[in-house]
């Protein structure tokens, strides 16, 4: 496959211009959670290009049958809606459209509109279609001609018609992109069912056997398996082999005997065995209790999975996807071939549609074929790099298994407690141990390490560990650096050849410190290694740190329940305080997967003019059908011009760990040039301009270029020029995920780079 085509940020926004172009978007196939965010952002990009945009309602079938379900949208048409599972413009199976006839009828209807960008969101199938469709589209128009429907100057303007893709599938299985819109929020609801399983599990000693979506991809299982340590998991890529019961049952048992009181076993829908053999829910139920007797409950979440509403991941990858593919089709020619939008490692990148969707093919092929490798290997290193992290932290070697190793490591958790710690460190126990070392944990951080509150740890003792937020092994904010001469003490009592801490900046600075002290301790040249774990993802080096996932998650939850709240008010505007400190990772992302009209964070300074131009905006707005504003503020201290409101929301850390956590803390390694587990929700900074400007502002049109009136960088959400930013000398460092600066006590000095970001700001949502 050709290399993805990365774009250059500044380069579109000095030349974006869609005037006098048509666009419009459609979803097809099978509804996922966050198609409505696509819509969204293709719907209000356009409008920003001053483009006209057009909603097709009931997806080809609409197309077919045209009329009314051929609307304008508007820049309101799409308030609102961001938070809502589905699609709003509807989805619907087209046999027409699988026919020339149907087809013919279609390119008349767009024909007469003087559409000729399409955005087709959904499966392979609805991709593959659309790609037919745009290689008809001369033949088309000339049997249109013929036939005269059409003249020779509508034949002429509307001769190329352009189309790109954005995978909308619960199942993730579409090669070519980490992450299809909805899978996230997919795994949100088996997270869920499985969470309040547990504890009904484990008050009657009861088996579960839970049957996820997926009948040709094991994508949902395998992920939700991971992330809540199921004990066993069935998925139609990899086939168990023959004996498997026995061997799972074998498992069970010893699991009764190690006092475990629950079992979970998750079932792909089309699992099979290496027979072809489907593996049902209801064959393992019957074979768990004529083998072992014990007491097991089915569970199938069937459409649960499709609904709800879509997590803060999948809002802003639908944003980010939706703003690309408007992009492609300004920028298409009548050589470029279609393509679709994809997540490869931390970018939205367009890959070629055609060789995406054979590479899918492929996958389906290799599995008919039984070769079952080459179909994992053609899912995608994420999808192999999870298999086998799960196989490692499922199953457990005989200590005859074991390398002989004399390694010792110490694993550790520092600074504030995130969500995905105890999973990081049930994960590092767990792989330590399959490689033959010994593991101690280390309670209370550098604090109690000073102390020699060390112990070993066991396989059995991290069971559980994986949905648990905060940290079991306790963390403080303590840095090393009063206590070197403690910690490289007991280092040495304990013999310890390595350290794995868990935690924020302070764990960062702290393994600084430590480091620094190496040539006065020569027991600290051991080799360290640092996992992000913070909700404030500040660390530098990291696109996703530990945590954040799930904060962002609170955030935006809070968000809906806020303007669900208004609904019934007129004329109201929140103010809500997130964390993250002097990094506006939480606010900005929580602004604009929540649909925020602004947000104040620390790296972009603003005065008075701001506020009362934000105040000006909020005024007008007032004055159209959404009469209420909401506004969060990171809680940096710096800027006291926007105080902290009476009765603030301040996001704390979240008890239940997300999906995307947990994962991300289970995988012991990542793929160089990938985001961890290839997966993460932070954007460059030149993206998140783009995306705040376009599909987050009232006014439809904000000049392109800075204005050379003033050095101040305008914050107005109205027409206003956006005016480079003054760049300032302070103490900092590159340490935020969205690609900015953040500061930090502990570093030195640096310029800030002069950028003319652009604020967060949305009409309602």
């Amino acid at each position: 496959m050709a290399a993805p085509k990365r774009q250059d940020t500044r380069k579109f926004i000095e030349n974006l211009s869609g005037a006098g172009k048509s666009i419009a978007v459609l979803t097809s196939g099978g509804d996922a959670q966050g198609m409505n965010a696509a819509v969204r952002a293709v719907v209000r990009m356009g409008i920003y290009v001053e483009a006209k945009v057009y909603f097709i309602h009931e997806g080809y079938q609409g197309m077919v049958d045209g009329g009314d379900n051929i609307k304008e949208a508007t820049w309101e048409s799409v308030s609102g809606i961001l938070q809502v599972g589905g699609t709003v413009i509807g989805s619907a199976r087209c046999k027409e459209f699988r026919v020339r006839e149907g087809r013919l009828k279609a390119a008349h209807n767009l024909v007469r509109r003087g559409i000729t960008n399409l955005c087709v969101i959904g499966g392979d199938g609805s991709l593959t279609g659309a790609n037919l469709f745009r290689e008809e589209w001369s033949g088309l128009l000339d049997e249109l001609l013929q036939q005269g429907l059409i003249d020779e100057e509508a034949t002429r303007v509307n001769s190329e018609l352009h189309i790109v893709g954005m995978v909308g599938s619960i199942d993730n299985d579409f090669c070519g992109t980490d992450m299809t819109i909805g899978t996230d929020s997919a795994l949100h609801r088996i997270i869920e069912v499985v969470d309040a399983i547990m504890t009904t599990a484990q008050s009657h000693q009861r088996t579960f056997v839970l049957e996820v979506m997926g009948r040709h991809c094991g994508y949902l299982a395998l992920v939700s398996a991971l992330s809540c340590g199921a004990d066993w998991v069935f998925i139609p890529e990899m086939p168990p082999e023959d004996g498997w019961e026995d061997n799972m049952c074998q498992k069970l048992s010893e699991n009764l005997a190690d006092k475990k009181r629950l079992n979970i076993i998750i079932v792909a829908e089309g699992a099979i065995d290496s027979h072809n053999k489907a593996i049902t829910p209801d064959y393992i139920k019957d074979l768990v209790v004529r083998c072992l007797g014990f007491d097991t409950r089915v569970t199938i979440l069937g459409h649960v999975q499709r609904g709800g509403t879509p997590s803060a991941f999948d809002r802003i990858l639908a944003s980010r996807m939706g703003v690309e593919a408007v992009l492609a089709l300004l920028e298409a020619s009548a050589t470029t071939p279609a393509c679709v939008v994809s997540l490869v490692g931390n970018q939205a990148v367009r890959l070629p549609l055609m060789e995406c969707v054979q590479m899918t093919q492929e996958v389906q092929k290799a599995m008919d074929e039984k070769k079952f490798e080459e179909a994992v290997r053609l899912r995608g290193s994420s999808f192999e790099h999870n298999l086998s992290t799960y196989r490692l932290l499922s199953n457990r070697k005989a200590d005859s298994e074991l390398p002989n190793s004399s390694f010792n490591v110490a694993v550790l958790n520092v600074g504030a407690p995130a969500a995905g710690m105890n999973a990081a460190v049930r994960s590092a126990v767990r792989v330590g141990i399959s490689e033959g070392h010994k593991m101690f944990a280390v309670t209370d951080g550098f604090e109690g390490f000073s102390k020699g509150q060390i112990e070993e740890i066991k396989w059995g003792d991290v069971g559980g560990w994986t949905g648990q937020g905060g940290s079991l092994l306790g963390t403080k904010r303590t840095l090393p650096g009063k206590h070197l001469e403690q910690i490289a003490e007991q280092i040495k009592i304990h013999n310890i050849n390595a350290l794995l801490v868990i935690g924020g900046f302070e764990a960062y600075v702290g393994l600084l410190e430590l480091s620094a002290a190496r040539g006065r301790h020569a027991e600290l040249c051991v080799p360290m290694v640092m996992v992000p774990a913070t909700v404030s993802n500040n660390i530098p080096g990291s696109d996703l740190s530990v945590g954040s996932d799930t904060a962002l998650n609170a955030i935006t939850d809070t968000c809906d329940r806020i303007k669900q709240s208004a609904s019934g008010t007129k004329r109201r505007v929140f103010i809500i305080e997130t964390m993250g400190g002097y990094c506006g990772y939480l606010a900005s992302m929580g602004g604009l997967a929540a649909g925020a009209d602004t947000v104040y964070i620390y790296e972009e300074p603003f005065d008075i003019r701001d506020l009362q131009a934000n105040v000006e905006h909020l005024t007008q707005k007032m004055k159209t059908s959404i009469k209420r504003g909401l506004v969060l503020r990171s809680s940096a201290p710096s800027r006291r011009l926007l105080s902290p409101p009476a009765g603030q929301q301040e996001m704390r850390t979240p008890m239940r760990t997300s999906p995307l956590t947990s994962s991300t803390s289970c995988t012991p390694r990542r793929e160089k040039g990938c985001s961890t587990a290839g997966r993460t929700s932070s954007v460059t900074c030149s993206r998140v301009e783009l995306l705040h400007r376009s599909i987050g502002t009232l006014a439809p049109k904000l000049p392109l270029k800075p204005s050379s009136g003033s050095p101040r960088r305008s914050r107005s959400l109205t027409k206003e020029a956006v005016c480079s930013r003054t760049p300032r000398t302070r103490p900092a460092c590159w340490g935020c995920a969205a690609g900015r600066w953040c500061s930090s006590p502990f570093l030195g000095s640096g310029t800030r780079p002069t950028l003319s970001t652009g604020s967060l700001k949305s009409s309602g949502g």
